[in-house]
């Protein structure tokens, strides 16, 4: 569609398991900080494909999800000098109040009130969409759109491993080879970090090696625990369940070494049942880590020199007028699949 069209494509989830690529107005600046961005890829992730198949309390339908994105700076308001017209954009999704005591201290991503984009808010599954300049970060032409609509993974792993001060030489282990999972690979591996993943799929386990990891398990096949004393006798200065189920955040306590640091980052309400004596004895830290705060100029640095490798991660593109075999696919072949882009032409 050309940018002078003043109707543009939105998919929208309508109901579970449903989405409808409709007509829609094309979004227009109303303030003078505000910036219009053609999209041009958007990531499906783990959310997105949870919302779509089950549904969530907190998001209202029908919704226009897709947080993981980028896309061309096509307006700008009057006091907009962070980008310019032209530019390669990728989007930071986390959306705070900006006045709470929390976000004055910083931490933008744990303010009470914050949204994700494309969660509790409509996102980037459509032509163009209007944000504020501070949301944006301009990235090289050497760096494609579908890569660094990755850009929002790997700021969430950039914010695991600055949560847990991981830092050369630290034995690491990530539990689950998933797209966060295999993006902390590589981030910790740019670290220095020496890294063990664990999954139930081989193919995973394969793609984690590929990216990095010194070494792999196969839960179902082997000991964790016994892999652990063999790759780093007496536990590990990191563990991260990149799941993000109570059983897994369990089990993690057990594979710390004295002095661990630990990464909670699911959303499982279920209780844990953590004995006080295992962290007192070992002196553990037990961190908690959500979306990313102020990750995003560290990952664009590190796509442009190439320590960070977001093509590897793309499994398949599909059009967004193909969105909905998108979702149905993604899920389908779940076990082969680590990133699924959406691409406007």
């Amino acid at each position: 569609m050309e940018a002078d069209i003043l109707k543009v494509r939105v998919a929208k989830l309508t109901e579970v398991r449903k989405i409808e690529v409709v007509e829609g107005e094309k979004p227009e600046i109303s303030s003078e900080y505000d910036v219009q961005v053609k999209v041009k890829a958007v990531g499906i992730c783990g959310t997105d494909l949870h919302i779509f198949n089950e549904g969530r309390a907190d998001v209202i339908l029908p919704r226009v999800m897709g947080h993981e994105l980028s896309g061309e700076v096509t307006a700008v308001g009057e006091k907009v000098d962070r980008v310019k017209v032209g530019d390669r954009v990728a989007l930071d999704p986390v959306f705070a109040c900006g006045e709470c005591p929390t976000c004055r201290k910083g931490y933008p991503n744990v303010c009470e009130n914050v949204k994700c984009y494309g969660v509790q808010m409509d996102g980037g599954y459509q032509d163009y969409i209007v944000v504020h300049e501070k949301h944006l970060y301009p990235f090289d032409h050497s760096i494609s759109f579908e890569q660094a609509a990755l850009a929002e993974p790997f700021s969430i792993a950039a914010n695991i491993l600055e949560r847990t001060s991981a830092a050369k030489e630290d034995n690491v282990i990530i539990i689950g080879a998933g797209t966060i999972g295999l993006s902390i690979v590589q981030v910790a591996k740019g670290i220095g970090c020496r890294i063990m993943v664990a999954d139930v799929v081989d193919s995973k386990l394969e793609k984690a090696r590929a990216l990095g990891a010194d070494k792999v398990v196969n839960s179902k096949k082997e000991s964790i625990k016994d892999m652990i004393e063999e790759f780093a006798p007496g536990g590990l200065d990191v563990v991260i369940d990149a799941v993000g189920i109570t059983s897994l955040f369990q089990q993690s306590i057990e594979y710390a070494a004295p002095r661990g640091r630990i990464a909670c980052i699911g959303f499982d309400a279920k209780p844990a049942e953590i004995p006080p004596v295992l962290i007192t004895k070992k002196e553990l830290s037990i961190v908690g880590s959500r979306m990313n705060c102020y990750q995003f100029p560290k990952v664009m640095k590190w796509l442009e020199e190439g320590k960070i490798d977001a093509e590897k991660m793309i499994s398949r593109k599909y059009s967004i007028d193909d969105i909905q075999q998108a979702f149905e696919e993604t899920i389908a072949n779940g076990q082969d699949v680590v990133k699924t882009l959406i691409v406007f032409e």
